[in-house]
């Protein structure tokens, strides 16, 4: 199964800052708000939601199909994309802007501020599905340039292509209205638990009629796991994979959405691809940097059999390297 994964190709630039950002916070003074954080150490890293979700179905066997604009300092990045089984073919190289750059410092408690420069993404919208080659099966429509995400999600319904709607980041960004377009006919919706509740504010939609829209809900609850529903209403939580230390919680959502649709992909249930985007997401936890991680077998294996039992690892690993 070959799945195409639409979103931002960025540089990271990942700080630390060696306090919390809580306790430098004036209630009554926010609107005045003038922080400048000394941080730690600095990492520049490879990243972006389709970045990192299309390397990490690579990692994992899959068939990624990485559709998004950068500029003309990628070379490198596709070089290591396509070095892990990405394929970048359907990727637009901008002649005037630079790649995307994300800048995040994350602080003691794992909070993070964070901001986003598009540069060549915004060419993003440029980019037509129906140039994408022959054999996909699958539309991931992650966060990107906003008028990208919003073609490439009618190009789905026009074209009969089964999509997943991955708004995360942009949900700040888009209008009520925006985010509706964004969901309906949406084979699986992607959120985190605060994206959740944001989404159900922004659009004014009950839970009961996002549901109707959409094949599966799939919500991302940090430490709690992940629970999936479906519009009947059926509910499937899976917990999380015991993390050994909490490195950087960036690429986290990422991780996990690129082991569930190789899981899927790949013809396993859902809690079974809940369970391997669950390692992978802790995997992602414990490295600093988004694409830093690695696969041992063995060692996932052991810890797959630790957290969902033996029946569950021994099925999952006929899928692992």
């Amino acid at each position: 199964m070959t799945i195409a994964v639409t979103g931002s190709i960025a540089t990271d630039h990942l700080m630390r800052f060696p306090g919390r950002f809580a306790e430098q916070l004036i209630a009554d003074q926010l609107q005045h708000i003038s922080l400048s954080f000394l941080v730690d150490d600095l990492v520049v890293r490879r990243g972006g939601v389709g970045g990192n979700i299309a390397f990490a179905m690579g990692v994992l066997g899959g068939s990624p199909l990485l559709v998004g604009a950068v500029g003309a300092d990628f070379a490198e990045y596709r070089g290591w994309l396509e070095k892990h089984g990405v394929d970048c073919s359907a990727v637009h190289v901008s002649e005037f802007a630079h790649t995307a750059r994300f800048v995040c410092t994350t602080d003691e408690d794992m909070a993070q501020i964070a901001s986003f420069y598009p540069g060549a993404m915004s060419e993003a919208r440029d980019i037509s599905l129906t140039d994408l080659p022959a054999g996909v099966d699958l539309v991931l429509v992650g966060a990107n340039d906003p008028a990208a995400m919003a073609r490439h999600t009618q190009q789905c319904r026009e074209l009969g292509l089964p999509f997943a709607a991955d708004p995360s980041q942009q949900l700040a960004r888009l209008s009520g209205a925006e985010a509706r377009e964004l969901i309906g006919g949406a084979e699986y919706l992607f959120t985190n638990e605060y994206e959740w509740a944001l989404l159900l504010q922004k659009t004014g939609l009950t839970e009961k009629e996002v549901a109707d829209q959409i094949g599966l809900r799939v919500t991302t609850l940090g430490a709690k796991g992940v629970e999936i529903v479906d519009r009947e209403g059926n509910f499937v939580h899976v917990g999380v994979v015991p993390e050994r230390a909490k490195v950087d919680p960036t690429g986290v959502g990422d991780a996990f959405r690129a082991g569930f649709l190789t899981g899927r992909s790949a013809g396993l249930g859902l809690e079974r691809s809940a369970q391997l985007g669950s390692l992978v997401a802790v995997l992602v936890l414990e490295t600093v940097g988004t694409q830093e991680w690695t696969l041992d077998r063995d060692d996932a294996v052991k810890r797959l059999a630790e957290a969902y039992g033996t029946e569950a690892a021994e099925e999952i690993a006929t899928l692992l390297k």
